[in-house]
C-alpha cells in the first residue's frame, strides 16, 4: 500500500482513509486471471484507439499531446489515486484549520481524536464511490512511482477495470463496445486538459480560491464527514435523510463562495457535457450497439439504486453531477449546431471564454458573446 508520508498526524490521517477504503469496498465482479488480464489489454487498447478518434471529431490537439499515461486499477487502486489528490488540493484547508484547532471551542476534543476519526469516515465515503466510478481524468495528485502522471503537471487517466466489467454485465450489453464507449468518454476529458495547458491551473486557481473563503471551524468539519459517513450505515436520524436539500458542499459553503461556485459549476458542466456528446458523435461509427448501450447507461443513472444510495447522492451533491451532464450537453449540442465545430472550440481560448452558469442554460448569451467580441 502506498504510504502518505507524514500524512497519520494533522486533521485527516491519509493512510487511515485509504486503509478503511480499501477494507470496506465491496469486492468486484468475479473473474478469472485469464479474463482479468485480457480486459486490462483491452481496455488500454481501446483507450489508445480513442485517442484518434476523439481528437479526430473535437479536432482538438495534435498526436504528440498525449503523454499523460492511462492506468487501469482496481478499486483499492483509484482509492489511493483519489486520496494522493484530496490531500494535495486540501492542503492549504486543511492547514489553516490545523492552526485554528488549538483556538477552537472544540479543540481539546478534536486533538484528542486526531485525523484518525476523519481519516476513517473519508474511507467510508471513499469506500461507497469506489465501487461505482468507470473512469476518471485525475490531475491533481502529484506523480510518483506508483501513480505517474504527464510531463509539466499533467494528470492521468484512469480506467476502473472491475467497475466497468460489473456495469456491462449489471446493463447486459456487449462487453467490448460498452469498453470502447467508456473508453471514449474518458479519453474526451484526457484531451481537454491535454490539448488546453491552461485548464488544469485554471481549475487549481478557482479550487484554492474556493478554499481560501471557506471558514469551518474543525468540529463542523468533522461533523459534516461524519454526516455523510453515517448515511452509509443508516446512523441518521429517520426522516432527516433530505438535510434540506443541501449537498456537502453547500453546508460548507459561505456566501463569498457563491460566485465562484458557479463558476465551477459551469466548467464541470462544460466537461461532462462535451465529454458525452463526443461520445454519442463518435459511438455511431465506431461502436455498433451504441444505441442500446446509451438508453440502459441513461435509465440507470436515471434510476439511481437504493434509497440509501439517492440519499448520499444528494448529500455528496452527486445529484448536481447528473444534472452537469443534462445541462453540458444540451450546451455543447447547441452551441455546435449553431456555429460549428470550430466555433464551439473557442471555449477553450482562455478563461475568458468559458461559459458562466447562465450562459450554460442559455448557449446563444454564449455565441453572442464570445462570436461578437471575436469578430473584427
Amino acid at each position: 500500500m502506498t504510504s502518505f508520508g507524514g500524512a497519520s498526524s494533522g486533521m485527516v490521517d491519509w493512510n487511515l482513509a485509504v486503509a478503511t477504503a480499501t477494507r470496506l469496498v465491496r469486492p468486484g465482479p468475479e473473474v478469472s486471471r485469464d479474463e482479468a488480464r485480457a480486459v486490462v489489454a483491452e481496455l488500454r487498447r481501446h483507450a489508445k484507439a480513442s485517442e484518434g478518434h476523439v481528437r479526430g471529431f473535437t479536432r482538438m490537439g495534435t498526436e504528440d499531446i498525449h503523454d499523460t499515461p492511462v492506468l487501469v486499477v482496481d478499486r483499492p487502486g483509484w482509492v489511493r489515486a483519489n486520496v494522493a489528490g484530496f490531500r494535495e488540493i486540501l492542503k492549504p484547508l486543511l492547514d489553516k484549520m490545523q492552526e485554528r484547532r488549538g483556538n477552537s471551542p472544540g479543540g481539546a476534543v478534536f486533538g484528542a481524536l486526531g485525523g484518525k476519526v476523519t481519516g476513517v469516515e473519508l474511507g467510508m465515503l471513499l469506500s461507497f464511490l469506489a465501487s461505482r466510478v468507470l473512469g476518471q481524468y485525475e490531475t491533481f495528485a502529484p506523480s510518483t512511482r506508483d501513480l505517474p502522471a504527464g510531463a509539466d503537471g499533467g494528470g492521468r487517466l484512469l480506467l476502473v477495470a472491475p467497475n466497468i466489467v460489473h456495469v456491462e454485465r449489471e446493463l447486459d450489453v456487449e462487453p467490448h463496445d460498452f469498453r470502447l464507449w467508456v473508453c471514449l468518454h474518458e479519453e474526451t476529458h484526457r484531451t481537454q486538459f491535454s490539448a488546453v495547458p491552461w485548464l488544469r491551473d485554471h481549475l487549481e486557481g478557482e479550487i484554492q480560491a474556493f478554499l481560501a473563503e471557506t471558514d469551518v471551524d474543525p468540529m463542523t468539519f468533522l461533523e459534516r464527514i461524519r454526516e455523510a459517513a453515517q448515511s452509509l450505515v443508516g446512523g441518521r436520524p429517520e426522516g432527516d435523510e433530505d438535510d434540506g436539500g443541501r449537498s456537502l458542499v453547500e453546508l460548507v459553503q459561505s456566501p463569498a463562495q457563491r460566485e465562484i461556485l458557479a463558476r465551477l459549476t459551469a466548467v464541470m458542466s462544460l466537461l461532462e457535457g462535451h465529454a458525452d456528446f463526443v461520445m454519442d458523435g463518435v459511438g455511431p461509427a465506431v461502436v455498433p450497439t451504441v444505441s442500446e448501450i446509451r438508453e440502459k447507461f441513461q435509465q440507470r443513472r436515471a434510476k439511481g439504486a437504493s434509497r440509501l444510495d439517492m440519499a448520499l447522492r444528494k448529500l455528496l451533491g452527486l445529484d448536481a453531477k447528473l444534472k452537469q451532464y443534462k445541462d453540458g450537453e444540451r450546451f455543447v449540442r447547441a452551441v455546435v449546431d449553431q456555429v460549428g465545430m470550430d466555433g464551439f472550440n473557442r471555449v477553450w481560448t482562455s478563461p475568458n471564454t468559458l461559459p458562466t452558469k447562465a450562459e450554460i442554460a442559455a448557449p446563444a448569451d454564449w455565441v453572442a458573446r464570445v462570436h461578437r467580441r471575436a469578430e473584427p
